[in-house]
């Protein structure tokens, strides 16, 4: 592949221009008492500088040929930061600890990238692990790498929580969506009278730290019958205000799926988080060996995964999309 073409396609100018608005935020008097929004904006910054820096010094065919991965992330929304929620399966202790397992192998994945990772909602398992949980990785890029990680999870494995030391299945199904920038935001209006809002206490585990006052919120779409939820921020206006971009990352995403036509046509289509509809099986017993069904793409290190080392399972999956031997419209 030729350098200009290779500008054109990891979009180069754009990428510049991008740099020249951040800084222009960076002089403002404001810019620093938001900290964590602050620490996200200069992170982000650091990245897209990284990859002009290294197209810039490139000169070799090797050099070209280490920065074409990026090409893979052309998605309208592939730069933007990414939701993940968790939803364990049907099999109690055990899936709540997969769900658990997995929101933690996300988290690794982030800190190796250098990624923000910040907890927004999270229902804990009566014994070990979630039942539910929402987290937000910020990022250059991370709904590109992360959209390719929608969909059931399946885990095998000899269970801790059973005296006999039985080889069990569980079950987890993961959510990724983008974060809507504002322009689009206020593009896309959602009805108020679509929404069902309720209030609640937020609280850590065993009941420690609860808030005396109602600050957690819960959405629901009912149009659609998408549920989000916040509870980690300090005031309910705040809560709502991040519920609601969750709610409207979904509703885009769903949107922008060729099989919906129109938003007025949406159901909420039901994933069954069990057997057959998994994208990737963990067996860690009897044998060692993870697989993606869709890219056939497999290793034996499962402690390197589970420690979050999956870009090797991402870039498979959207190498195999832009070539079409996968067919999927995120």
């Amino acid at each position: 592949m030729q350098k200009e073409e290779l500008a054109k396609l990891l979009k180069i100018d754009e990428l510049k221009k991008e740099v020249e608005k951040i800084n222009t935020q960076m002089y403002q008097p404001k810019f620093w008492q938001d900290h964590i929004k602050a620490t996200e904006i200069t992170k982000k910054l650091s990245q897209i500088q990284a990859i002009i820096n290294k197209f810039e010094k490139a000169e070799s065919n090797e050099d070209i040929d280490g920065l074409e991965n990026l090409t893979l992330f052309d998605g309208e929304y592939d730069i933007s930061n990414a939701f993940l929620s968790f939803h364990c399966g049907a099999g109690g202790t055990e899936s709540q600890d997969w769900a658990g397992i997995l929101k933690r192998m996300y988290s690794r994945w982030a800190e190796k990238h250098n990624f923000l990772v910040e907890e927004i909602a999270e229902s804990l398992g009566e014994e070990a692990g979630i039942k539910s949980a929402t987290i937000k990785i910020s990022g250059f890029q991370a709904f590109g790498y992360l959209k390719s990680e929608a969909g059931v999870h399946r885990l095998v494995r000899m269970s801790p929580f059973d005296s006999d030391k039985a080889r069990h299945t569980s079950f987890a199904l993961v959510e990724i969506v983008p974060e809507i920038d504002k322009a689009v935001e206020d593009d896309f209006k959602i009805d108020e009278k679509d929404l069902k809002i309720d209030t609640y206490r937020s609280g850590g585990a065993g009941g420690q730290n609860v808030n005396k006052v109602e600050t957690a919120i819960r959405i629901t779409h009912l149009p659609t019958g998408i549920v989000v939820t916040s509870q980690n921020e300090r005031s309910q206006a705040q809560n709502r205000e991040l519920a609601m971009k969750i709610l409207l990352g979904k509703l885009i995403q769903l949107k922008i799926e060729k099989h919906k036509e129109t938003i007025d046509e949406l159901k909420g289509e039901h994933i069954s988080v069990e057997w057959g509809s998994q994208i990737r099986s963990y067996v860690l017993a009897p044998y060692q060996m993870i697989k993606d069904h869709r890219s056939n793409y497999e290793t034996s290190d499962t402690q390197g995964v589970l420690g979050g080392d999956l870009d090797k399972f991402m870039l498979e999956f959207l190498k195999k999309i832009k070539t079409g031997i996968i067919n999927r419209n995120i």
